[in-house]
């Protein structure tokens, strides 16, 4: 499809799509709980106390986790990461300000002396348990 094509679906089932997408208990979260689960570790989830209100909660190791969607946070250079053309400054300001709200809680939760890591979707798509190693345990 290229840059300047129309969307091939109508606004009504655009709509429908879009109220389908989750914000909690995605493939990719629940791929990552399911690691850190067999790795050992134990977690809270979606803690409203904290900025952000992070995915994953380690208390043990003071660190918070959040899995990116890449499209919806942005993940540069990445093949998912692509910008709607209809309704383009709308899309803008969207991504913009997710952007900057994720900049936001990193800055309070550091504040707090929390361990803050970003999991993309697209980077747990190989292998998780070592990435999530890396991240951890650095």
């Amino acid at each position: 499809m290229s840059i300047h094509s129309k969307d091939h679906l109508t606004p009504e089932m655009r709509s429908w799509n879009m109220s389908r997408i989750k914000g909690e208990n995605t493939k990719p979260e629940l791929l990552v709980r399911k690691t850190l689960h067999s790795m050992g570790l134990r977690f809270r989830l979606h803690v409203k106390d904290l900025p952000g209100k992070p995915d994953i909660v380690l208390p043990k190791y003071r660190t918070v986790i959040f899995v990116h969607g890449c499209f919806w946070h942005r993940h540069n250079g990445c093949k998912k990461c692509t910008t709607p053309t209809k309704n383009h400054d709308f899309w803008i300001e969207k991504f913009s300000k997710n952007i900057e709200r994720d900049m936001q809680n990193k800055k309070a939760l550091d504040k707090l002396g929390w361990k803050n890591i970003v999991v993309w979707e697209c980077e747990i798509e190989t292998d998780c348990t070592r990435l999530l190693t890396k991240r951890l345990f650095k």
